[in-house]
């Protein structure tokens, strides 16, 4: 059965003075969705949330809430909240009466009960009479979701809400939101620039690129077959090269100058093929595996990561070839600029697009 869509963004377009960012943007949020909106900055994924919040209004289109204009109605009248990539919370009030900003038609008795709970859920009990100074960036943000999520609200807008946070804090507030986030019924829409951040926590994305959005898709997916240079790109692929297309299922790297096969049917109008640099394997000879996608290539760079070596290689036969990235464990033999290998590009994790 079709899930009902919560919130919709119809022809969606916003201009400040000379720079557009957004452009005729639509986009259908459904009932209890996880919804990631993944871009570099400036390409309109924050001020569409604005716009769904009402702290902007659109230059064009419709916000629709069930069906339901709601571009005139103010930001307080709408059933959502938000998590600010600075957490907003208002310094000269105390933990307790920050969390009860949106509860004004509860009773005190009732108020205090909600404060409660959400504290005890953010493992911050005894925290009401403090004041926001008074916590580390952890614990801010932390209120910044009791808050949030206090009232209950029916869509929940995430901008970037861990971004002022160091990578130990990070991964922490990461296990705890999924954790919170298990009770919360409602919908969840995400903005980040960060791809591991948004693989480990949301289901479906949606990419973003000079004010547009592009189509929505489930996150596995999006990983392992990219449809644009953007989702490309975004998603971190390192190497990409133009083609010529062979036959149904073989290309020609005009980039690399390498002839690939990949396991499924090439796409119509395929321009690109791509693989992820951990995709890459290196390899004793070229008798170990089947003969395809094995190719004998030149080191002519080396880094060293914190867990892994990052190893450019270059086709010996072209010069002019663009280099290939692998990212390999350090359990391998030291490699050094000059030295010849085998590599094993993995026909499944080859991907075309137009």
């Amino acid at each position: 059965m079709k899930q009902e869509n919560i919130i919709e963004l119809r022809n969606i377009s916003k201009t400040y003075e000379d720079n557009q960012v957004l452009k005729s943007l639509s986009l259908d949020i459904r009932k209890n969705e996880f919804l990631t909106l993944l871009g570099p900055s400036g390409c309109g994924k924050t001020t569409t949330l604005k716009i769904i919040a009402g702290f902007e209004f659109a230059d064009d289109g419709k916000v629709l809430f069930q069906g339901k204009d709601i571009n005139d109605i103010p930001p307080y009248e709408r059933p959502v909240n938000t998590v600010f990539q600075k957490y907003a919370l208002f310094p000269h009030m105390t933990i307790k009466e920050n969390i009860e900003i949106g509860l004004s038609n509860l009773s005190k008795e009732d108020k205090d009960k909600v404060v409660k709970e959400h504290l005890t859920k953010m493992k911050l009990e005894g925290f009401e009479n403090r004041y926001p100074h008074q916590l580390s960036g952890g614990q801010q943000q932390r209120i910044a979701f009791a808050r949030a999520l206090a009232c209950n609200p029916e869509i929940l807008l995430l901008d970037e809400p861990f971004s002022a946070l160091d990578n130990h804090l990070k991964s922490n507030m990461e296990n705890e939101l999924i954790q919170i986030l298990k009770d919360y019924q409602g919908s969840i829409v995400y903005v980040t620039h960060d791809i591991g951040e948004c693989y480990r926590i949301c289901d479906d994305i949606v990419v973003f690129s000079k004010g547009l959005g592009l189509n929505k898709r489930e996150k596995s997916e999006l990983f392992k077959h990219p449809m644009s240079m953007t989702e490309a790109t975004i998603t971190g692929c390192k190497n990409i090269s133009s083609i010529d297309i062979i036959d149904k299922n073989k290309v020609f790297a005009k980039d690399w100058g390498i002839e690939c096969d990949l396991s499924r049917k090439i796409i119509d109008g395929a321009k690109y093929v791509g693989i992820r640099a951990h995709h890459i394997r290196i390899i004793e000879n070229d008798l170990q595996f089947s003969r395809e996608n094995i190719f004998k290539l030149s080191v002519v760079k080396v880094f060293e990561s914190s867990f892994t070596y990052i190893v450019y290689v270059q086709n010996l036969k072209d010069k002019n070839s663009d280099p290939i990235q692998l990212e390999v464990d350090k359990n391998i033999s030291p490699l050094k600029v000059g030295d010849e290998i085998f590599v094993k590009f993995d026909e499944n994790c080859l991907f075309d697009f137009c």
